[in-house]
């Protein structure tokens, strides 16, 4: 796949580098990992109590930090901590119904990650899933506190889908839907709903939300007695679906468009600092499936291009 590539500042003197490189300080196990997109960090910090992550080849323990050179056993994979500087990356993948968000799936169904260009050194980071009959939008990124931050609640990132309804909706129905309703893991609402034509029994809605939990859209229309026939994400945050990004294809952001993400949710310029490094001769869960045929070149496309048209 054709992708666009950042410019390269030129190479200084291994002895400049050296001299010029921070020293950086230890940091907590679970914020590294959770930075290099391994799960969240209350879901690490439980899993370091249970004994399933490794430092130095020893069970690592809760508070414990972690220093560059260090190896880290994880879920079968085994990563060197290294410190860096270099740009992250960041795409959107317009998901086809019928990929699952996960690197591995025990039925063999196909994931949205066998689509995406290889990366070395670091691992693609979905920012929010989408189950497997929801198609449209997919951010994805290398870069964990970015990923970590737009899916937070308190920072408020909305997401925008459109959905067909089957069934009748009327003005109380709607109403209650931006009111608020109760759901099986507590209060939800959309944040607006806006009618985009349809005919009679199949309307067309355009609906957001300032959270992700799992299938709530549909659930929030079900409270309804309607049933979501199809969906459709079309906006996170200021990124939006460009209609010319064909289902299973992606489109590579640029430096600054990554920027512009981090400043919307109040992060600033990318540190220097720890992260992890995939060590050579364990399973690599970024690689690709060997039987996958090779898809045509994509083109992309800048943030600032991003637009509905």
């Amino acid at each position: 796949m054709k992708q666009s590539k950042y410019p390269q500042p030129k190479s200084a003197p291994a002895q400049e580098i050296a001299q010029h490189k921070p020293e950086l300080k230890p940091e907590r196990l679970q914020k590294i990992m959770a930075t290099a997109g391994l799960g969240s960090r209350r879901k690490l910090e439980n899993q370091i109590k249970n004994g399933e992550v490794l430092i130095n080849n020893k069970p690592a323990t809760l508070g414990q930090s972690a220093s560059a050179g260090d190896n880290i056993i994880f879920a079968d994979q085994e990563w060197k901590v290294v410190d860096v500087a270099g740009p992250q990356r960041s795409l959107i993948y317009n998901k086809p119904t019928g990929e699952v968000t996960t690197r591995s799936d025990p039925q063999g169904r196909p994931t949205v990650f066998d689509s995406l260009p290889k990366i070395q050194g670091a691992r693609w980071i979905a920012v929010g899933r989408l189950d497997i009959n929801t198609s449209g939008l997919l951010l994805m990124t290398t870069d964990g506190e970015l990923a970590n931050a737009m899916m937070h609640p308190s920072n408020q990132v909305d997401r925008e889908y459109a959905c067909r309804i089957f069934g009748d909706v009327d003005a109380i129905k709607l109403d209650n839907l931006k009111k608020g309703v109760m759901l099986d893991d507590g209060m939800a609402q959309f944040s607006d709903i806006r009618g985009i034509g349809g005919e009679e029994g199949n309307h067309w809605y355009h609906v957001t939300l300032l959270e992700g939990r799992n299938r709530e859209v549909r659930r929030l229309w079900a409270s309804q007695d309607v049933m979501v026939s199809r969906l459709k994400r079309v906006r996170y945050g200021a990124v939006f679906l460009p209609k010319r990004l064909r289902m299973g294809e992606w489109s590579e952001l640029s430096v600054i468009d990554h920027q512009t993400l981090r400043e919307d949710v109040n992060l600033g310029p990318i540190p220097v600092q720890l992260a992890l490094q995939p060590v050579k001769g364990h399973r690599d869960s970024d690689k690709r499936s060997n039987h996958k045929q090779k898809r045509a070149p994509k083109k992309s496309t800048r943030y600032k291009n991003i637009e509905q048209r």
